[in-house]
């Protein structure tokens, strides 16, 4: 991980934090790439980056059509 926090090329970010508890202390789980085990709760979660999402312009409204 860079010193900014943010991941390395090739590499995934880590959670710095339970969702669930808050606490700190997350390991890789065995199921599988992007799953987390919290020591303190001991629920298993994942983690998927779904992407980015923009507001879409919204077009200006035609005066006649709206009538």
């Amino acid at each position: 991980m860079s010193a900014a926090g943010g991941a390395e090329p090739g590499q995934r970010a880590v959670p710095f934090y339970c969702p669930f508890c808050g606490d700190e202390d997350l390991r890789p789980h065995e199921e599988g790439h992007g799953t987390w085990l919290c020591s303190a709760c001991r629920r298993a979660f994942s983690l998927k980056f779904l992407g980015l999402v923009f507001p879409q312009k919204q077009q200006p409204i035609n005066q006649e059509e709206a009538r």
